[in-house]
């Protein structure tokens, strides 16, 4: 639903607050309404049909829905999309290919590390210290993307946050090229040092892109300038007790004048 509200909003060129919250709303009304243990426990305890679900629980269908309705529905309808848009403009499909190197690297690097037989970050529940740094690579790559649209310069295809993730990768499947594993504390300070790196190298291009397009267009990022108040104007009563200001007296004085 929230793929096909996207696409409504893309073809009307407008959008809707329906994006993005669908799956967020539907998700807290089922917590609340059922308990957030719904996630973990059996399917079978709402849907009768064990024949179907067995002991499988949301959270063990959840990534493979996810990824199954991406690569089969949501990535071929893209892919059809953008290839009549270039065919419409005359240009050249095949070097669009080449821009989604970056986001393979990543997915397939987040993958190769998380679910290596070898790698301790999911069974010591490193969860959040790693969503916490992916999303800062994560958004150095969108934004870079976006930039380089909004500004018509070539298409961003690397950053450097994406060699500490392909580090990872490597440090977390060793033992698959004949080398030990690492012990859980290295991968732990590993990536603990990964997040650290993640985090300066984010903001100082954040601060360095916010501050070169506030001069470029004379603004302030945040900021509010004050304004000086207005200066009352100067007035006086007239002979029937309404304030009239000098600009009014100046006019009335004029046409006084025209009728002498």
């Amino acid at each position: 639903m929230d793929n096909v509200d996207g696409k409504q909003a893309r073809r009307t060129g407008q959008s809707s607050g329906l994006e993005g919250l669908i799956i967020a709303c539907s998700m807290m009304i089922a917590s609340g309404y059922y308990g957030p243990q719904i996630w973990t426990q059996p399917m079978t305890d709402l849907i009768d049909l064990p024949a179907i679900f067995g002991d499988t629980s949301v959270v063990d269908v959840w990534f493979p829905v996810i990824f199954g309705t991406f690569l089969f529905i949501h990535l071929p309808a893209c892919v059809l999309n953008v290839v009549r848009a270039r065919r419409a403009q005359n240009l050249p499909v095949a070097p669009v290919f080449a821009e989604w190197l970056p986001i393979v690297i990543f997915t397939a690097s987040c993958t190769a590390w998380l679910y290596s037989p070898y790698s301790t970050l999911m069974r010591d529940n490193r969860l959040v210290l790693f969503c916490l740094t992916m999303s800062f690579v994560f958004g150095r790559m969108t934004t870079k993307i976006i930039l380089a649209h909004l500004t018509r310069q070539p298409f961003p295809m690397w950053t450097v946050m994406l060699f500490p993730l392909m580090g990872g990768a490597i440090l977390g499947n060793l033992p698959r090229i004949g080398l030990p594993a690492v012990t859980a504390a290295v991968e732990l300070w590993y990536l603990r040092a990964y997040f650290v790196f993640a985090l300066v190298v984010y903001f100082r291009w954040a601060v360095l892109v916010i501050n070169a397009i506030c001069n470029y267009l004379g603004i302030n990022c945040l900021t509010i300038t004050p304004k000086a108040a207005p200066t009352p104007r100067a007035s006086t009563k007239a002979p029937n007790g309404d304030i009239v200001s000098k600009a009014q007296q100046a006019a009335n004085g004029n046409l006084s004048h025209k009728k002498d």
